[in-house]
């Protein structure tokens, strides 16, 4: 069979690691053929697309990144974007594509199936908030980052006995910072699913000081808003364009909330936000097995004719299940995760 490979939305590690085992796996069980296609559904759009084989892919496994390149292309944001990319599909004689990526790539690959693209996606984002499986690569990569960064950061507010706001990323789910927050020991862990009080923040990092703990860490998902004071908070953190899926770019959440921190409580206080970071560099050793094994699971479907499916990770298991799935509501973190490790009390 002839495969088509594409990466689509944010880059995150593990992403080499998939697109490896789908032309080894597809070449060394099958025979197949493998095409990548460039920059994500712009390279499908405009035709731009190089052939993949176990040669050039072998030593890829450990990079961060895409050797593909990525983007937040949308078709069906184009007068006939869609009919361009069957035709494209068609040109090159592919049999099937697999698509890596998050809500929006698999949103387009799942629109796709009903234009008679046959496709298999595999789950992909850092902030671990797609619905259908337990857990994507490059999540425990991001987690692994922010926790490093929370360490070093503990060893400088204890030195000034500052309070060190660090931002992770966390659009519609505190994954990220839940974990990291927890690892490292936070004494707050703020998160997009539960709109904070500025004013019960300060009050439990005021009394931290009263009781001789003069610096505390605290992490906040870039999505986290205060629930008395979220207008101006949104404001201040939303950029006003939109990506072609309708989507702001957000960033400001921890320096909106190191300023109001300092200024309630007189406290110095400084931010950090690690931003693009928790995307880059090597994979852990977890993203990269769970990422070949999803590659492998891909090219499996594919030639079970499992069109409309994306691999996930159930109960420690792959498994297929249908990508509107995946497109649909964000998987959102589990409170219980917080109330179970005690934190932040435990801080």
């Amino acid at each position: 069979m002839r495969i088509g490979v594409l990466t689509g939305g944010g880059d995150c590690p593990g992403l080499n690691a998939v697109i490896r085992a789908v032309v080894l796996a597809g070449d060394q069980r099958h025979g197949d053929e493998a095409t990548g296609f460039l920059d994500g559904w712009r390279g499908v759009l405009e035709g731009r697309s190089i052939s993949l084989d176990p040669g050039s892919c072998r030593d890829i496994l450990p990079l961060g990144g895409t050797i593909l390149g990525t983007s937040r292309t949308n078709p069906f944001a184009a007068p006939g974007g869609a009919e361009q990319v069957v035709a494209t599909i068609g040109s090159l004689g592919l049999d099937a594509l697999i698509a890596i990526g998050g809500e929006d790539t698999l949103g387009v690959a799942d629109r796709l199936g009903e234009h008679g693209v046959r496709i298999v996606g595999v789950p992909k984002t850092i902030d671990n908030d797609l619905s259908g499986t337990e857990v994507t690569f490059g999540f425990d990569t991001a987690v692994q980052i922010a926790t490093d960064a929370i360490d070093r950061l503990r060893t400088t507010a204890e030195s000034h006995h500052r309070i060190m706001v660090c931002e992770v990323m966390g659009r519609h789910a505190g994954w990220i910072a839940a974990h990291a927050g927890v690892a490292g020991g936070a004494a707050e862990i703020l998160v997009p699913e539960v709109p904070f009080d500025l004013g019960e923040v300060c009050e439990r990092l005021a009394l931290r000081h009263e009781r001789g703990q003069f610096s505390s860490i605290v992490v906040v998902s870039e999505g986290a808003l205060p629930a008395d004071d979220a207008e101006s908070a949104r404001v201040a953190t939303s950029s006003k364009e939109l990506d072609q899926f309708g989507h702001a770019r957000l960033g400001g959440i921890g320096a909106w909330l190191a300023g109001e921190v300092e200024r309630r409580l007189g406290y110095e206080a400084r931010v950090t936000t690690l931003g693009h970071v928790q995307r880059g560099g090597t994979p852990t050793a977890f993203d990269r097995v769970l990422a070949t094994r999803f590659g492998v699971a891909a090219v499996a479907a594919v030639h079970d004719g499992e069109f409309g499916t994306m691999v996930a990770l159930q109960g420690g298991e792959i498994v297929r299940v249908p990508l509107g799935v995946a497109a649909g509501t964000p998987k959102t973190l589990d409170l219980s995760l917080l109330e179970g490790t005690g934190a932040p009390f435990l801080a």
